[in-house]
């Protein structure tokens, strides 16, 4: 339970963050798609850490499938893969198997199933991500007429200002923070340094944004587009907030300012503004999907906390182990494979209902 997304297009995912491996099932592929698996490699390189910036944990997170493919093609039945766990140091956690960890899920997690998996958070750590990854690559293959496109915004009180119409990944890989603003680049990179020499962390946004999407993708009422969204990408670990389109700055807004009036771009049906974000009564309307993502700090700081153990004694912790000081860099990949899972959702539903792929 809790641990699959999607409805025709479906994702479980499996394995703990010092077990043997992680993975995942991927169901509702439709047959006979030639797979990039290369392409899936290197969504999972992206997602590893830039040494500069990340943890000491080293995983080469080499992907491997186990059913569903012939010859690189879908087969229509499940495809499911795995990634083993090579620098996994359980080890590290011994002296924490009996502590409530500030802001971990420790407590929470031994309150619900009466015991948890003590190494690195079990699946409460952001190493289960390299499923989603793996994943979201799969799922933006059948997704050609979309481009998704994550990048940092802010890190802590640094804030970038990007243009989403032209930003690319390219642009977006060039910096150490994902930020593509090199000027901007440089101030997060060394609030990082800052952070992690003091032994704490930072949080801050991820932006995203969606062209090429057709409108016509989404269902009215509890699955709109921007609710199945906000479903996904409040479900990775730290993230702490989603907006679509104006968020919370549109709460300051006027009607009269908010509202998207509608005009022809040639042949389409386009906004002069998007204040909704690209999707309108929970449905694309054509226009580039934007979205933005909350990252809080990360939990496990090297500095002293005051805590209590199971037996409720208070202790003083520290944390030590491989953690990073931001994990926004990282995020970005993560960020853009949810947000294909649910589209590619999306897709094959539209599909199933309506017949055709739309095209306005």
């Amino acid at each position: 339970m809790g641990n699959s997304i999607g409805h025709l297009f479906r994702v479980h995912t499996f394995g703990e963050s010092h077990g043997p491996a992680v993975g995942g099932v991927v169901e509702g592929l439709p047959p006979g798609i030639t797979l990039d698996l290369a392409r899936v490699q290197a969504a999972l390189d992206r997602r590893i850490p830039a040494s500069a910036l990340g943890s000491g944990r080293k995983e080469t997170d080499r992907l491997e499938i186990l059913s569903g493919l012939q010859d690189n093609t879908t087969l229509g039945t499940p495809l499911a893969f795995l990634v083993r766990n090579q620098d996994a140091k359980p080890a590290d956690y011994a002296a924490l198997a009996n502590v409530w960890r500030p802001s971990h899920g420790d407590f929470s997690t031994e309150a619900k199933y009466g015991l948890r998996a003590r190494s690195g958070g079990g699946r409460a750590s952001a190493r289960e991500t390299v499923a989603r990854v793996a994943a979201g690559a799969i799922a933006e293959q059948i997704l050609p007429f979309a481009e998704i496109v994550g990048w940092v915004s802010e890190i802590e009180n640094v804030v970038s200002s990007c243009d989403p119409t032209t930003i690319t990944r390219e642009n977006v890989d060039q910096q150490l923070t994902r930020c593509p603003d090199p000027a901007i680049d440089a101030q997060m990179r060394a609030v990082i340094d800052e952070a992690k020499e003091a032994g704490d962390t930072v949080g801050g946004v991820v932006r995203c944004v969606v062209r090429g999407l057709p409108a016509g993708l989404g269902d009215p009422v509890f699955d709109k587009l921007e609710a199945t969204l906000g479903h996904a990408l409040l479900s990775l670990p730290a993230v702490k907030g989603f907006e679509i389109g104006s968020g919370f700055r549109g709460t300051r807004l006027r009607g009269s300012e908010h509202n998207d009036a509608f005009e022809m771009s040639g042949d389409a049906v386009r906004t002069r503004t998007n204040h909704s974000g690209g999707v309108q009564a929970g449905i694309s309307n054509g226009m580039p999907l934007e979205m933005a993502v909350a990252f809080k700090p990360v939990a496990s700081i090297r500095q002293p906390q005051q805590t209590i153990d199971s037996e409720g004694e208070p202790i003083t912790l520290e944390v030590r182990g491989r953690h990073d000081a931001c994990v926004l860099p990282r995020a970005v990949p993560i960020v853009e494979a949810m947000v294909a899972i649910v589209l590619a959702d999306h897709f094959l539903r539209w599909r199933g209902q309506c017949g055709e792929a739309p095209t306005r």
